[in-house]
Parts: C-alpha cells; sequence; structure tokens
C-alpha cells in the first residue's frame, strides 16, 4: 500500500482538526486507498511546532513552508493558515508538485483564486477544498435525492450559517476582523459554507444543474460592532468586515432564494440550516440535529386527517458508505466526522489520481472554490451599492 507523507502548514484549530483526521483514517476505513503520515509542520513559531510534534507525532516542525515543499517524502499539503497566506502558499506548492488540501476560502478575492485556479490546470495532482459539510451522510443522502429528482422543478431554497461567537464587544481583535488578511467577515467565513452546500445539493451534476449555479445577488453586509480590543494592549482596533450578511439570491434556472451568514446570532452555537422547496417534494436539515434529512413528499395524495402525507425523517446517523468500517452506524454523527470523511476523500482522490482515475465528482475542487469566491465577491460588491443586483457568475 502506499504511503503519502503529509505537511501540514498551520497548526491552530482547523491545522489540529486537520491532523486528527489523519490520525484517524486507519482506525474507521477498511480498505485505505493508502496511508498517510504526518512528516512535518509548519508553525508561526517554534514553540508551536514542539505542541504540534508532541500532540500529533510530526516528526519534524519549521517556520518556513518551503521547507515542507522541498521534500521528496511530502506529497500533501495542507493549508490552514490565515487567508492572505493562501495565494503564496498554494502557488508555491502546485510549482513544487505537491497535492494540496486547502481550507476555505481559496483565496482573499478573486483574482488570486482564478489564478491559482488556471495554474492548478497545469499541474497534475489533486487540488481539493475543505468544505466539509458535503460530508455530512444527510446531506451526502440529500444530494442523491436530488440527484433523483425527488425535487421535481425547484422553486425556492433558504440557506443560513448562524453562530453566535462575537457577540460580546470585548472579544478581542484578530486576523478574521481584518479584511486585508480575511478577505470578509461573516460571509466569507461561514457564507462560503452554505455558498458551496447550495452549489453541491442544486448545481453540476443533479437533476437541476446549470440551471442551480448562483446568478445573481442582491446583499446587505452589516458591520455591527465596529471596533474591538487588541488582546495585548487593549487599544481599540476598528473592524472593517462584516459581522452578518443577508442576501437574495436568484439561481441560472430562475429559482430564488435567501442566504444568511451571520456571526451575532445569538442564542445558537452552530446553525447550519438548509430548505430546499421543489414541485415535487421538499427537503429540509439543520446541523444541530445533524442525524438527521427531513424529506416531504408532495406526490403522496392529500387524504382526509393527512392520509400518509408528511415529513419523513431519514436516519442518516453515520451510515456512510464503504470503506467506513467502525461497525457502528447506528451511532450518532459528530462534526469531526464531517472532517475525517473530507480527509479520506482527498486521500482516495490521491491514491487513484497515481493510478491515473479522475477524482470522485462529488469532491470540491479549486474550481468550487473560485465559485463560492465570485458569490462573496458579488454580495460585498452589492453591499458596497446598497443592495443593487449584482452579477455572481
Amino acid at each position: 500500500m502506499q504511503t503519502f507523507g503529509v505537511g501540514m502548514v498551520g497548526y491552530g484549530f482547523i491545522g489540529k482538526v486537520h491532523s486528527h483526521a489523519h490520525l484517524a483514517l486507519p482506525l474507521l476505513y477498511d480498505p485505505l486507498a493508502a496511508r498517510t503520515r504526518l512528516v512535518g509542520v509548519c508553525t508561526a513559531t517554534a514553540a508551536s511546532g514542539e505542541k504540534a510534534q508532541a500532540q500529533a507525532g510530526f516528526d519534524f516542525a519549521v517556520t518556513d513552508y518551503h521547507a515542507l515543499l522541498e521534500r521528496d517524502d511530502i506529497q500533501l499539503i495542507h493549508v490552514c493558515t490565515p487567508n492572505n497566506a493562501h495565494f503564496a502558499l498554494v502557488r508555491d506548492a502546485l510549482a513544487a508538485g505537491k497535492h494540496i488540501y486547502c481550507d476555505k476560502p481559496l483565496a482573499l478575492n478573486v483574482v488570486e483564486a482564478e489564478e491559482i485556479v488556471a495554474l492548478g490546470q497545469t499541474v497534475p495532482t489533486v487540488q481539493q477544498m475543505t468544505f466539509n459539510y458535503r460530508f455530512v451522510p444527510a446531506l451526502m443522502r440529500a444530494r442523491q435525492m436530488v440527484e433523483a429528482g425527488y425535487l421535481g422543478d425547484l422553486f425556492s431554497f433558504r440557506v443560513a450559517y448562524l453562530h453566535a461567537g462575537y457577540i460580546d464587544p470585548k472579544r478581542p481583535y484578530t486576523w478574521r476582523l481584518d479584511m486585508a488578511r480575511s478577505g470578509g467577515g461573516a460571509i466569507a467565513d461561514l457564507g462560503a459554507h452554505v455558498i458551496d452546500l447550495t452549489r453541491y445539493l442544486l448545481g453540476p451534476g443533479t437533476n437541476v444543474g446549470r440551471a442551480g449555479e448562483f446568478a445573481a445577488v442582491s446583499a446587505t453586509l452589516q458591520t455591527v460592532i465596529k471596533e474591538r480590543p487588541e488582546a495585548a494592549t487593549g487599544q481599540m482596533r476598528p473592524v472593517d468586515v462584516d459581522d452578518l450578511a443577508l442576501v437574495q439570491c436568484r439561481l441560472a434556472g430562475g429559482a430564488v432564494g435567501t442566504l444568511e451568514a451571520s456571526r451575532l446570532s445569538t442564542g445558537v452555537q452552530d446553525e447550519l440550516r438548509i430548505e430546499l422547496h421543489g414541485s415535487k417534494g421538499g427537503l429540509r436539515f439543520n446541523l444541530m440535529d445533524a442525524n438527521w434529512l427531513d424529506a416531504y413528499d408532495a406526490t403522496v395524495p392529500e387524504a382526509p386527517l393527512g392520509g400518509d402525507r408528511g415529513a419523513t425523517r431519514i436516519e442518516s446517523v453515520t451510515r456512510y458508505p464503504k470503506p467506513y468500517s467502525l461497525g457502528a452506524t447506528k451511532n450518532t454523527v459528530g462534526w469531526l466526522n464531517f472532517h475525517i470523511q473530507s480527509v479520506h476523500d482527498f486521500v482516495t482522490n490521491v491514491a487513484h489520481n497515481v493510478d491515473g482515475q479522475p477524482m470522485h465528482p462529488h469532491s470540491p475542487t479549486f474550481s468550487d472554490g473560485l465559485a463560492a469566491q465570485r458569490v462573496i465577491a458579488a454580495c460585498q460588491q452589492s453591499s458596497e451599492q446598497d443592495g443593487k443586483w449584482i452579477s455572481a457568475e
């Protein structure tokens, strides 16, 4: 069996999640398409690198990512850095011929994302996004049902990703609140996920197809808490990214919908909601109740007292397809499962790439990252023009 060496760039929260996923692969999948080994990690400080070695078992740590790209025993590069560092790192990793797994968003802006995609098309490696919510069993089942025509003609949709982590005005200023380093606030941080999920569920490869692509948006992006204290000094810094985004959307096929992204949704934790309404049926999902997909079959005839008509709860839990092999598919699913399945998908694609086979059609590519970036940019442009409808294509 092949073994691929992993180079992790960044070991903050998401770097730890990606590392955990690699360590879990041999426990959850049998057979594996390939094994992986955590070879090197690049961190901002030597102390963080030492911690990464102790916690995850990396062979070595560096503070310059070029030291990872130069290694022949590292084939996979994980991009887990602040957003403004993505472009140079991805560009250099492509030049080094590495397979790349990039956390969202792909880049700081559309211009960078377009250059990355164009360069990636000249390099015969796997280039994949960390759109981990494509790997929720209930949403994988939803995609199957949409592909089979369950919705019929799509009328409308509602998608939202809501957090409450920024409601305290004393929460310290970080790079995520700096447009020059993040490329956007809630619309880029949380909106990227629901933009991609909308395309995954309704776009290319489904019976909706091209008609499910975003065509235009009218957006309101607001910065509610306009300054925050620096952690070290307490000095107040201006915030120039959005705290919340409210977006009206038109898809290429004419369906309309709403998209919401907020980091100020008091009373929620990790609320990712999706509702799809069609001529034959409807689908509903909430990440806080992630074991279930609610499906409404509108083709069941009306009857006194309701008959058999009503929403069905599909028990998706951890019923991942093989080679998932833990054996307990009745158990409740957890957030880390989505990242583990996503990394498994990436590693499988790399193994197949070596064998000359194409990527799985549901895998999120750099082109998907670019598509999401274009919608984010259109939302930002629309908000700057008082909600004017802007093309997202």
